[in-house]
C-alpha cells in the first residue's frame, strides 16, 4: 500500500455532478416535441438550467425510463467548466436517491494514489495507491521521455500501462468501499507534464527539449471513455488541471489551490517533494514556481536497503551521539527498537529495509552524530570511534540493523547511499534558491513541506540535511498530500476551476534549466547542510560537530568527493538541458 491518505480539510461542496428531480410533461399531439427536448424545459424551468445535451447511450434509454418513472425522473448532471454546455450523464425513474461519487487522482511519476470522495458532502470514503508502473521504463521522468525517443510507440506502451493501473486502482478503491463502480460520475488528475502528456496519450518528446513545449497547458473536460478508463460509469468526466509551464504541471497547480501562497502575507515557501520536486515561493504580491529533478533516492530508490513506505520499512532514525548507537522504528509499528515488545510487534512485518524518511533522518543524524563530516563522507572506526562504522573497499558504511543471525537483511547507509541523497537534496535547495534570488530574498517566512512524501519528514533533519532554506522550524510544518487536496477541491467545487486557471496565469515560471545560478548553488548545497548559506536558526537547537575525514588530501577519498559532487552537477544540468 502506498502512503498517500487523504489530508483532512474543510471544502465548500459545489460539485461539477449532482442529481437532480424532474417531474416532465408528457407528450401531446398539438405540441409536437420530443422527449429530451420536454425534458431539457423541465431542467430549465424547475432548475434553472439552460441547454443541455447528452450521449447517444443515453438518448437510447430515454424513453423508456421516462414512461416507467410516469415522467418524474432523476437526472445526474454534469456541469462542467469552460461554459460548457452541461451533460446528463444518467437517468433514473422516479425520485431515485442515488449516491453520486468522483475519484481525486494524483497521477505521480512513482505513485498513483486515488481518494474516493462522496459529492453530496465531500467525504473521502476511502484512499489507495500503488507503484507507478511506468517505472519499469525509468525511474525518473527524463529517463522515461528518452524512453519514448529511443523506442518507436514507446509513448503508447507508457500510456497504456498507467491507464490499466488506473483502472485496476479505481475498481480496488471501490470494492474497499462497498461502492457500486458505476456511481463513479466524475475523476479529476493532477499530475507533472510528462505524467499530464502520458496519460491523455500524447508523445513527451517535446518535453524533453528547449524549449519545453506543451502540448497544452489548458485545463481539460473529457470523457473517461477517451483515457480508456472502466471501473467508472461510462458516461463519467474527467477533469484536468492546467500545468504552470513545460516542467510545473498541475500537480503544482492543484498545491497552489491547496495552499494559496496568493493569499499569504509572508514569504512562503512550498516544496512539493517527489521525484521531481515543483516549488512555488511567493505571497500576495507575487508567485514563482520551478521543478528540481531530485530523482527517486527521497522515495527509496538508488537507496542500497531503499524501499517504498511499506510495513517492515525503517522510517525513523535517532543515533546516541556518544555510544553512536542507532535506534529505529519501522512502518507498522509505534515501538523503537530499544522498547520492550518491538522484536514482537515487528514480527509479522519484519525489518525489510529503510523509506525515504528513514534515509533523511539517517544521513541527518550521522551528521549529528559526527559519523559523516560536511562534505558527506563517512568515518572510519578510529574517526568516528564505533565499530559500526565498516570498511567498504576505499569507503564506509555505517551499520543501522544486522538481521543476519534471524536471516533478515543487513541494513547499512552506504557512501553511495549518502552521494544519492545529496545530489537530490542539492537539486532540492538549488530550485529554492533560484526562486529566492529571483524574488530578491535571503530567507523566508515559512516553509510548507508538501506531498505525502513530506508530511513523513522531520522538519529538523529536513534542515540539517539542508534541503530547505534556514527558517524558525515552529514554522516549518507540513501540509500532506496538497496535491491530492488540491485534486479533491477541483472535485468538490467547481468554482475552485475557475479560480486556479485564473491563478496559473500570475504564476512565474523560473527554468532552472537555464539560470546559470543553478550550477554554482547545486555545488554549494553539496555540502552538510551548506557550504556557504548560514542556518542560524538551526544552530540555536542543533551543534553540528566540526569533522573532517578528509585526510588523503586533494587526491584522496576527499579529492574524489569533491570532483564528484562536481561531476553529478554537470550530470544533473545536462539533464536539465535534455528537458
Amino acid at each position: 500500500m502506498i502512503r498517500k491518505s487523504a489530508t483532512e480539510r474543510h471544502i465548500e461542496m459545489d460539485p461539477a455532478t449532482r442529481a437532480l428531480y424532474i417531474e416532465v410533461a408528457e407528450p401531446d399531439m398539438h405540441e409536437p416535441t420530443g422527449d429530451f427536448e420536454r425534458l431539457a424545459r423541465a431542467l430549465r424551468e424547475q432548475w434553472q438550467i439552460g441547454e443541455v445535451t447528452c450521449d447517444l447511450a443515453l438518448m437510447r434509454r430515454l424513453q423508456p425510463v421516462l414512461r416507467k418513472g410516469d415522467w418524474k425522473v432523476t437526472v445526474v448532471l454534469n456541469r462542467g467548466n469552460h461554459d460548457a454546455t452541461p451533460r446528463i450523464l444518467d437517468i433514473f425513474p422516479g425520485f431515485h436517491e442515488t449516491p453520486l461519487y468522483g475519484l481525486a487522482i494524483d497521477l505521480g511519476s512513482t505513485t498513483i494514489a486515488a481518494h474516493l470522495c462522496d459529492l453530496a458532502d465531500g467525504r473521502v470514503l476511502a484512499s489507495s495507491g500503488l507503484m507507478n508502473p511506468q517505472i519499469r521504463f525509468g525511474e525518473d521522468l527524463m529517463s522515461r521521455v528518452s524512453y519514448a525517443m529511443m523506442n518507436p510507440g514507446g509513448d503508447v506502451e507508457m500510456t497504456s500501462a498507467v491507464r490499466l493501473a488506473i483502472n485496476g486502482l479505481a475498481q480496488g478503491i471501490a470494492t474497499e468501499a462497498g461502492v457500486d463502480p458505476a456511481a463513479i460520475y466524475e475523476l479529476v488528475f493532477v499530475c507533472n507534464p510528462v505524467m499530464h502528456h502520458l496519460l491523455l496519450g500524447i508523445d513527451p518528446v517535446e518535453l524533453g527539449q528547449a524549449p519545453f513545449a506543451l502540448a497544452t497547458s489548458g485545463s481539460l473536460s473529457l470523457e473517461a471513455r477517451q483515457l480508456e478508463l472502466t471501473g467508472v460509469n461510462p458516461a463519467a468526466r474527467v477533469y484536468v488541471l492546467p500545468c504552470i509551464a513545460g516542467h510545473v504541471g498541475a500537480d503544482a497547480a492543484a498545491v497552489a489551490l491547496s495552499e494559496q501562497p496568493d493569499q499569504s502575507d509572508d514569504m512562503v515557501l512550498i516544496v512539493d517533494v517527489g521525484t521531481n520536486a515543483e516549488l512555488l515561493l511567493g505571497n500576495r504580491k507575487r508567485v514563482l514556481a520551478c521543478s528540481s529533478p531530485t530523482g527517486p533516492a527521497f522515495e527509496g530508490a538508488q537507496i542500497s536497503s531503499g524501499q517504498r513506505a511499506a510495513p517492515g520499512a525503517i522510517e525513523r532514525v535517532e543515533i546516541d551521539p556518544v555510544t553512536k548507537e542507532p535506534r529505529f522504528r519501522v512502518i507498522g509499528s509505534d515501538l523503537w527498537s530499544d522498547d520492550p515488545g518491538f522484536d514482537e510487534a515487528t514480527a509479522t512485518s519484519g525489518i525489510t529495509g529503510i523509506c525515504g524518511s528513514g534515509i533523511i533522518e539517517a544521513v541527518a543524524e550521522m551528521r549529528m552524530a559526527g559519523l559523516v563530516d560536511p562534505g558527506g563522507l563517512i568515518g572510519s572506526p578510529d574517526q568516528t570511534g564505533t565499530p559500526r562504522a565498516v570498511p567498504e573497499g576505499r569507503t564506509h558504511s555505517y551499520l543501522l540493523y544486522d538481521g543476519t543471525a534471524g536471516g533478515g537483511p543487513r541494513i547499512l547507509v552506504t557512501q553511495g547511499d549518502i552521494r544519492a541523497i545529496q545530489l537530490a537534496k542539492s537539486a532540492l535547495y538549488a530550485g529554492a534558491r533560484l526562486l529566492m534570488d529571483e524574488m530578491g530574498v535571503d530567507r523566508v517566512d515559512r516553509v510548507t513541506l508538501a506531498g505525502a512524501f513530506g508530511a513523513h519528514i522531520s522538519p529538523k533533519h529536513a534542515m540539517v540535511l539542508g534541503m530547505i532554506p534556514d527558517a524558525p522550524l515552529d514554522r516549518v510544518t507540513s501540509a500532506g498530500n496538497s496535491a491530492g487536496t488540491g485534486a479533491r477541491i477541483a472535485l468538490c467545487n467547481v468554482a475552485a476551476r475557475s479560480a486556479i486557471e485564473a491563478t496559473v496565469h500570475r504564476i512565474h515560471k523560473v527554468e532552472t534549466a537555464i539560470e546559470p545560478r543553478f550550477q554554482e548553488h547545486f555545488v554549494n548545497a553539496n555540502a552538510i547542510p551548506h557550504a556557504v548559506d548560514p542556518f542560524p536558526e538551526l544552530g540555536r537547537i542543533v551543534t553540528l560537530p566540526e569533522v573532517s575525514f578528509n585526510t588523503s588530501g586533494s587526491g584522496g577519498e576527499g579529492g574524489r568527493a569533491d570532483a564528484g559532487a562536481r561531476a553529478r552537477c554537470k550530470t544533473v544540468i545536462f539533464c536539465n538541458n535534455l528537458r
